[in-house]
């Protein structure tokens, strides 16, 4: 029975350090920590739009902004923190202002929920035609912006929306310095 119980120490001594060791093991121990902000909009052409165009818009927004976190989740970038620890920071912050562009209020929102990093997106749609998506991925103890990244997409479907969000979540991955 001692010889048995020996020889399962052992072969759960060894899962332990090869999965320590693994990339899979190694990735986990490394990543950063993101709160990744709701995608916002800056629609250039609003007083044309109706209230089903509001409505669609918004679902992208939604849609794009929860690829966004599985994203960086799946593809273990990072740590994607769940925002609800300062979701009535978040709604004061962004009622007044857009979270893109309010001097620094995402760092707040980064502190609170104790994170490293902090991603801002936002969509500027010029027409139904060209639309481009922006990241900026902030360190949220410097406060300096370690990406910044835009993709144009042309299209204005879910298709088109989440694959512009993928290319530039492929950019942010070939940028070593800003997920690591």
């Amino acid at each position: 029975m001692l010889q048995l119980r020996r020889a399962f120490d052992r072969v759960a001594l060894c899962v332990i350090l090869v999965a320590g060791f693994s990339p899979a093991g190694q990735a986990a121990a490394t990543q950063r920590s993101i709160a990744v902000m709701d995608c916002t909009l800056i629609d250039d052409n609003a007083s044309y739009n109706d209230a089903d165009i509001n409505r669609t818009q918004q679902a992208r927004l939604e849609l794009i902004s929860n690829d966004l976190r599985a994203q960086l989740s799946d593809r273990q970038l990072f740590r994607v923190a769940d925002n609800a620890g300062a979701s009535d920071m978040i709604a004061k912050l962004s009622g007044a202002q857009d979270l893109n562009a309010c001097n620094g209020c995402e760092l707040q929102i980064g502190r609170k929920l104790n994170v490293e990093r902090v991603g801002v997106c936002w969509v500027q749609k010029v027409s139904n035609l060209i639309i481009n998506i922006n990241l900026r991925v902030e360190d949220v103890a410097t406060g300096k912006a370690v990406f910044q990244r835009s993709v144009d997409i042309r299209g204005n479907t879910d298709l088109s929306w989440r694959r512009g969000m993928k290319g530039l979540v492929n950019r942010l991955a070939d940028d070593a310095d800003a997920t690591r």
